[in-house]
């Protein structure tokens, strides 16, 4: 398939994102979102392993984040590859986002404080749920929703990440640690995106 066909389908995806985005973006319109993205997920003929490489074990990389669209401040579309083992602290992502998956599996941990959020160093969570992001079942937060990535199994993911403002302009974004503490996860725990859309 062609570059060309891959970027006239996710252009009218984003048209109808967009649309939502600019209703404002609540539980319920979450999963207008999901429907859209497991569609967009469906198109495996544009959006695979050969198109969107894998990382490859022991070469240094356990994740590669493709940028699908530069629009400014609205909504991004990245895919995100993943390889087992890979895993995140706990985080939010200062604006809505969906996720849905190509190929593989994600373990999601969703939790929610259970402190009064006063101490800006320090956060108590308790785990909500589990959810294993696949093929037919994703996952869909507001942006001070807090979850944790992790792969198990023998697969590389191949999953879309969908955010209301791109990744890469949240600096309020914040991570947990094990023992409580809270850091910056842009600064800390982000590595930069690979640009997979015409300038």
């Amino acid at each position: 398939m062609s570059t060309t066909e891959r970027a006239n389908v996710i252009e009218s995806f984003l048209v109808k994102i967009r649309a939502i985005h600019r209703r404002g973006v609540d539980r319920a319109a979450l999963q207008e979102i999901v429907v859209l993205l497991e569609g967009l997920a469906g198109r495996r003929d544009l959006f695979n392993f050969e198109a969107f490489p894998a990382p490859v074990a022991g070469e240094g990389n356990t994740a590669f984040r493709y940028r699908l669209n530069d629009d400014g401040e609205t909504p991004t579309l990245y895919l995100n590859s993943l390889l087992p083992g890979k895993n995140t602290i706990a985080h939010n992502h200062e604006t809505w986002a969906v996720i849905s998956a190509v190929e593989g599996q994600e373990l999601n941990r969703v939790y929610a404080r259970s402190d009064d959020g006063s101490n800006p160093q320090r956060a108590e969570l308790v785990l909500e749920r589990e959810v294993v992001v696949q093929p037919g079942t994703s996952i869909a937060f507001l942006g001070e929703d807090l979850h944790s990535i992790r792969v198990d199994g023998e697969q590389a993911t191949l999953h879309f990440h969908l955010y209301g403002r791109p990744l890469e302009s949240l600096n309020g974004r914040y991570g947990v640690q094990d023992d409580g503490s809270i850091l910056n996860y842009n600064a800390s725990q982000m590595a930069p995106s690979i640009k997979a859309y015409a300038a």
